[in-house]
């Protein structure tokens, strides 16, 4: 059975090398291939004779992401539709801005939290995504950033398909070799892990010093309401969650940001924006206000503007910093929450 290389560390690959009568530092050019050039076959490995480009084929797969489709919005955003290499799917989207470009990332395929305003969460769960799974949904759109808007990606945000807490491992792999200056040496500061409030794994985040950015998906700011939307506070409350955030910014002193998605008549009163306000009183943070976008099926339906506007008001004038995120991508479903590739098999 042949092995995936990208399981291989440097030393490993150099060891592989030495043993098949070949040059050791071969396994430095092959480990620069695939984490700095991000290539996801053998024989694009170019400096490489075809002898022993035969050799690594014979030997190992890479376990490559294959772009199976994508869909252009008008607003410039590019929804990509990846196929894994058992036959699943997954979904990346690449979203543009003034002068910075932005990829989100999934990081399970489907997901079993069951947020009620997730599309994502209509799929059955499957599984994570590998540590290359990951790592391929950014080179992709690296590279599709480059070629379309003549830039590398600015920001990565794991927003997309699953909660990367529940995937800790494997993310927090992926993360470490974007940000190598052996990889990409992205900045952990413009990588951005997206939760729903995983208290256990937040305390680790803290407890690994991590210099990522943390967003948590709050949403509600009463444990009563937010239960009905997010199923998982009924088995941790907001305050269990408030601990471990605390715990978190004593360990890394990293401003927190907290996603609130604006539901009409639902969570989008005065009332709900001062339980907002009060409740973030606790740690530095800042708060995304996100437009609603629809999915089916849902009961809920994206707020008005005049109550966008009120809460928002409401927010600033108890000085928090507050941006509104307007959606984009939503005529190709590749907006918030609308991420949901069907998840089959070929």
């Amino acid at each position: 059975m042949q092995m995936d290389i990208r399981t291989f560390s440097k030393e490993d690959l150099k060891l592989f090398f030495e043993e098949n009568n070949e040059k050791g530092f071969r396994g430095q050019q092959v480990y620069e291939w695939l984490w700095k050039k991000g290539v996801r076959s053998f024989e694009e490995m170019t400096n490489l004779s075809k002898d022993v480009r035969k050799l690594l084929s014979e030997k190992f797969v890479i376990n490559a992401l294959q772009v199976e489709k994508f869909e252009l919005s008008k607003d410039g955003t590019k929804k990509f539709v990846f196929r894994l290499f058992d036959g699943n799917i997954i979904e990346g989207v690449l979203i543009p801005g003034k002068e910075r470009t932005t990829a989100c990332i999934s990081s399970q395929v489907g997901c079993n939290l069951g947020c009620r305003f997730c599309a994502t969460s209509n799929l059955k769960f499957r599984r994570n995504l590998n540590f290359d799974e990951i790592f391929d949904q950014i080179s992709i759109l690296n590279a599709e950033s480059l070629e379309i808007f003549k830039m590398p990606l600015s920001n990565i945000v794991f927003m997309g398909m699953g909660e990367p807490l529940l995937n800790y491992d494997n993310v927090m792999k992926a993360i470490s070799i974007i940000t190598s200056d052996h990889s990409f040496g992205f900045s952990p500061k413009r990588i951005t892990v997206s939760t729903v409030g995983i208290p256990k794994m937040i305390r680790k985040l803290g407890d690994d010093k991590s210099k990522i950015n943390l967003a948590v998906s709050l949403h509600c700011a009463n444990d009563k309401k937010r239960s009905r939307i997010i199923p998982f506070n009924s088995n941790s409350s907001l305050n269990t969650v408030k601990e471990a955030i605390e715990y978190y910014y004593d360990k890394t002193s990293n401003r927190v940001t907290f996603e609130y998605i604006l539901l009409k008549d639902f969570n989008d009163s005065i009332t709900d924006a001062r339980e907002l306000a009060e409740f973030c009183k606790f740690v530095p943070c800042k708060v995304n206000v996100i437009e609603y976008n629809s999915v089916t099926p849902s009961p809920y339906q994206k707020s008005s503007r005049e109550n966008t506007d009120a809460f928002t008001s409401f927010l600033e004038s108890r000085n928090m910093i507050i941006t509104v995120r307007r959606s984009k991508g939503q005529d190709i479903n590749a907006a918030c929450g609308q991420l949901a590739g069907k998840i089959t098999k070929s």
